[in-house]
């Protein structure tokens, strides 16, 4: 069939239309949307679970009062038991655990009663704008490390304050030095991008510049686990510190440090004139949950169930769980059969 020429170029025109819009459509619907760094006051929420001083240690240094954003999933229970018992050879840690998540944990609440450390547990949700808004990266520890900064400025009047993730790894060292920051210490950081390792240049004792491997045009190049701060300072410079950390994924430190109006006269080197890494950042291989069913079986493997599920290692409630496997009496069992 032919088309006079006038009709063809219609059609071809309608079909061209049609696809742009198509395409712009389509760009509009999965594109980030835009929201606030800094959201307005009634969209944070936060819930203090408990807090336990009773089993401070005797100490001659003053108190690391060391936040920690967390959020369940499989391997929580694992980074926390390992990072707890870090901080037990540590005398002088107050340990405040912020959860992303609407509520308080029986499962940090259990670990942080058993460690015996002096402990704030509260839960801080990311607000809801920021998990529907569909950005490449989210900001993720930000509402955990903003209420836990507040707990602090409202119930402690000296220390200093460290943010320390729960998948990081720790050198005790580190804690004894940073109890002595005055306004706010810097020192290297292991394991930061391609480089290996981020930190401040310093020259004759004093912070000249910073080494990283990722600038973004950031005026403090660091990570949240290269910095302490004093508590005092902190009141002095930004009595509001508690909410200028910002919800931008990469720019937390850089703002957080410029809304204290911080200068290079005033960081203090650590970790001997940063020669010396004290702190890594590392992290642990992530899997889904499993979900797990056992059926008569009458044996430790019921109540090993109940303790994986309560400590967020796996699901139990799933009506589609997958059996758990089992094998008996030497059999050498091929895997996908039960004996």
């Amino acid at each position: 069939m032919h088309f006079p020429k006038n009709q063809k170029i219609f059609w071809v025109s309608l079909f061209g239309f049609s696809s742009i819009l198509y395409m712009v459509v389509s760009m509009n619907k999965f594109k980030p949307a835009v929201v606030p760094i800094f959201p307005p006051p009634d969209s944070e929420m936060s819930e203090l679970c408990s807090v336990d001083n009773s089993s401070n240690p005797a100490s001659d240094l003053p108190t690391v009062y060391f936040i920690t954003p967390t959020y369940p999933r499989r391997e929580q229970v694992a980074e926390l038991t390992r990072l707890g018992q870090t901080l037990l050879l540590a005398k002088n840690i107050h340990w405040i655990i912020a959860e992303d998540s609407s509520f308080c944990s029986p499962m940090v609440s259990d670990l942080l009663k058993r460690l015996q450390i002096p402990y704030t547990h509260i839960v801080s949700p990311q607000p809801l704008m920021y998990k529907k808004a569909k950005l490449r990266y989210s900001p993720r520890g930000v509402s955990s490390r903003r209420a836990g900064l507040h707990w602090v400025l409202e119930n402690v009047t000296n220390g200093v304050v460290y943010f320390g993730d729960d998948d990081n790894t720790y050198d005790i060292r580190l804690f004894q030095q940073i109890s002595r920051t005055k306004t706010i210490s810097m020192f290297p950081v292991g394991f930061i991008g391609t480089q290996g390792v981020s930190s401040p240049i310093v020259k004759n004792g004093k912070v000249v510049g910073f080494s990283d491997d990722w600038f973004a045009q950031r005026k403090f190049p660091v990570d949240m686990a290269g910095f302490a701060l004093n508590v005092e300072f902190i009141r002095k410079r930004n009595p509001k510190a508690d909410v200028a950390m910002p919800y931008k994924a990469g720019y937390e430190e850089d703002f957080f440090l410029q809304n204290l109006h911080i200068k290079l006269n005033d960081i203090e080197p650590m970790a001997n004139d940063c020669t010396e890494v004290l702190v890594w950042h590392t992290k642990t291989v992530k899997d889904k949950k499993a979900n797990l069913q056992l059926e008569n079986e009458e044996s430790n493997l019921q109540k090993l169930l109940n303790f994986v599920s309560f400590h967020g290692m796996g699901d139990i409630h799933n009506p589609n769980g997958k059996k758990m496997k089992t094998c008996y009496d030497l059999h050498q069992c091929k895997t996908g059969k039960t004996a």
